[in-house]
């Protein structure tokens, strides 16, 4: 490997990008789902709508989502971000109502008998053992989107994205490999280090 050595800082500037619209994309679409997940977890009927919704969207091929963005918002990080929020939703917000349906109900009637009201025992009850659930979803829509935002880098959203279409556009595979290993590193360290999380909680939550 040639290119590398002489090319860290570039590398590290596509990687700090892809990093922020992963961070960037995951903590939006997961204040939006926090929301329609406890909606959901409430009203099956809008439970029903969000997944068809999300699942619609889930299932368009990230180029054309893309694409179909630029006419509102342009080329560069907005278009990426929007897409990439609309792609964690699906999994995000089915994680959050699926984790807040999970709690014994023999728990919410004691915190009911304790005096705690609606939004005590959502905070205090529902959300703390629905956690578990909520970070498995996290780790998968995490690991989802730094694949998907490799493709962001054809509307010049940068990222790990940029090395490897200029690998395809010189035909110069090192570059290539070097951005697919990166992006693999990535999703593989994600990986790791939220499901570690996801067990401690589901660990402590049993015991």
């Amino acid at each position: 490997m040639r290119w590398l050595p002489r090319h860290w800082p570039e590398v590290l500037t596509a990687l700090g990008q892809h990093l922020l619209l992963v961070v960037v994309s995951v903590a939006i679409a997961f204040a939006i789902a926090l929301v329609l997940g406890i909606w959901g977890a409430r009203r099956p009927a809008v439970y029903r709508l969000v997944m068809i919704a999300t699942g619609a969207i889930f299932v368009v091929p990230s180029l054309a989502l893309f694409a179909l963005l630029i006419p509102f918002l342009g080329l560069g990080a907005k278009p990426a971000i929007v897409g990439l929020v609309s792609y964690c939703l699906l999994t995000l917000v089915r994680n959050v109502a699926t984790g807040l349906r999970a709690v014994p109900a023999d728990v919410l009637d004691a915190a009911e008998g304790l005096g705690f009201g609606p939004w005590q025992r959502l905070v205090k009850i529902e959300l703390p053992l629905a956690l578990p659930f909520i970070v498995s979803g996290i780790r998968i829509a995490t690991i989802t989107v730094i694949g998907i935002a490799t493709v962001a880098a054809y509307i010049n959203a940068g990222g790990l994205g940029r090395i490897i279409f200029d690998g395809i556009d010189q035909r110069f595979p090192e570059k290539i490999i070097i951005g697919g290993l990166l992006t693999s590193a990535l999703a593989i360290g994600a990986d790791f280090l939220l499901s570690r999380l996801e067990r401690r909680l589901r660990a402590d939550r049993a015991g």
